[in-house]
């Protein structure tokens, strides 16, 4: 991506980074990808990386690992579910009313829901696959553009309250040990 806008001053590890994390989040583990997207838009707000860019590779690797985690869930998570064992009654109930979910509200779910349980409740490929790259561009768009517009104040608050903050956590720890030792001294005979 880099190569497609020199002015950026970054390395296309740096967007592979973003791909890769965002795939991870959204397949089965949640968390890096928008902590990447995140610091990937703040950096872009700062003129490191190509916001355009940014947000293409997020949304690519959201929609990538929605994907992915669609398959894990039609090819094993269902059977997981409702393999014998301790509370398989109830496992069953449940997913036939994720079923009946899904059947009704099935693209509007994968808004709100992992892609992996689109799978389990066997959303058809025909409805998961365009829910899925709305919902990757909806998650890459409102996470992107809003650490791009608000993030460099934050970490610029962030940066000014950092000696700050830590002068107040010195102040305060240096009172908790007077507290302390004037509590000591006058318990002790």
């Amino acid at each position: 991506m880099a190569v497609l806008h020199p002015h950026a001053r970054a390395s296309g590890v740096d967007y592979l980074g973003v791909f890769l994390a965002a795939a991870v989040s959204w397949a089965a583990l949640p968390g890096p990808g928008e902590a990447a997207l995140i610091a990937a838009s703040i950096s872009a707000a700062h003129g490191h990386l190509d916001l355009a860019s940014v947000l293409a590779v997020a949304w690519a690797g959201a929609t990538t690992g929605g994907s992915v985690g669609w398959i894990l869930g039609v090819k094993g998570g269902r059977g997981l579910l409702t393999a014998a064992g301790p509370l398989r009654g109830l496992r069953l109930a449940l997913i036939a009313r994720g079923d009946r979910f899904y059947e009704r509200y099935g693209p509007i779910a994968v808004l709100f829901t992992p892609s992996w349980s689109a799978g389990i409740h066997d959303m058809r490929w025909s409805r998961f696959l365009p829910a899925n790259a709305v919902a990757g561009l909806a998650w890459a768009l409102g996470f992107g553009l809003g650490a791009y517009f608000v993030g460099p104040s934050i970490t610029d608050i962030a940066a000014d309250a950092g000696l700050a903050g830590g002068l107040l956590v010195g102040v305060l720890f240096l009172l908790a040990l007077i507290l302390v030792v004037r509590r000591r001294h006058r318990i002790s005979p």
